[in-house]
């Protein structure tokens, strides 16, 4: 026997389901991809206000600026020859965006209103690649992953100052790898940074006023290379797996378990990564085509987090 509904419970049911949403297992799953139009390759991409993320041309040093939520993306600084776009972190409270300048050996600080170049910096010179960078409340944070180095910028009253150098001694100061340190994050208000080890598939963690280092327990991290960190969830992309990895740090930061580990179809070889409440954006590098890259095109991947 069907059970007739009458009018009223079937409105009560229909305000139900609006008023609660549909259930997580019943959420629309949003997968999708963002195209840089005409760059030549993509490594960073950070997150700006709101929607607003930068993605960065790696050997043209160009920058793009998109917006997730209306899935569009254009040409926002057209460098002169000679620079290079890797990691990059935005600054909000200082319309400041810092960019690592890969085998240039420098570092750059763009308006992420007019596009115009506040800072460069000579970090140091060939062979370099200066690979990522974490923002703090006090400045940003590179990283080398050829030297046992990182390069602090501090930021007061809104300006960029000279760099300084810190040494690293520990973990993070083995260069034995074709790529070492990559992807950092700053933890506790900038009193500790988290920093991504490539050829040891690691995670190190890094006092930024002595720089030595101790390695955080967790499992193998095959190829880490960005990394982003909100409280204790760390994300780390793993390039050559095609992965992005969700982990949660312990209180104390020295251990982490894996919590979720994200695919798609739609990865070729993802780089770095940038959060947007409920979803993850990371760059196709296309790296499987060659060094420089071939594909004809390059793009920023949306999925759930």
């Amino acid at each position: 026997m069907r059970r007739r509904t009458t009018p009223i419970i079937a409105l009560a049911t229909a305000l139900a389901l609006l008023c609660v949403g549909a259930s997580p297992a019943a959420a629309a799953h949003d997968e999708r991809v963002i195209v840089l139009p005409g760059a030549t390759s993509a490594e960073g991409i950070a997150r700006g206000q709101g929607a607003t993320f930068y993605a960065g041309d790696l050997f043209s040093g160009d920058i793009y600026r998109g917006d997730i939520r209306r899935g569009t993306a254009e040409k926002f600084i057209d460098n002169e020859p000679g620079r290079n776009a890797v990691g990059m972190a935005v600054d909000i409270r200082h319309d400041l965006l810092f960019v690592a300048g890969g085998f240039t050996g420098q570092g750059y600080v763009y308006d992420t209103d007019t596009g115009a170049t506040v800072a460069s910096y000579q970090f140091t010179e060939a062979p370099s690649v200066i690979n990522d960078v974490a923002v703090t409340d006090d400045g940003a944070w590179f990283t080398n992953s050829l030297t046992a180095e990182l390069y602090f910028v501090p930021v007061a009253a809104g300006e960029p100052g000279a760099f300084s150098v810190l040494t690293l001694s520990g973990p993070a100061a083995d260069t034995s790898g074709e790529f070492n340190n990559n992807g950092i994050a700053a933890a506790r208000d900038g009193c500790s940074l988290v920093v991504a080890h490539s050829s040891q598939g690691a995670l190190n963690l890094v006092d930024p006023v002595t720089g030595a280092s101790s390695t955080i327990s967790a499992p193998s991290l095959p190829g880490v290379d960005g990394i982003l960190l909100k409280g204790r969830t760390l994300h780390a992309v793993l390039n050559t797996q095609e992965e992005i990895v969700q982990l949660r740090l312990g209180a104390d930061l020295r251990s982490a378990r894996i919590v979720k580990v994200i695919t798609s179809d739609l990865f070729q070889v993802p780089t770095t990564v940038a959060r947007f409440g409920g979803k993850l954006a990371t760059v196709n590098a296309h790296f499987d085509t060659g060094f420089p890259p071939t594909s004809p095109t390059y793009e920023v991947v949306v999925v759930d987090r």
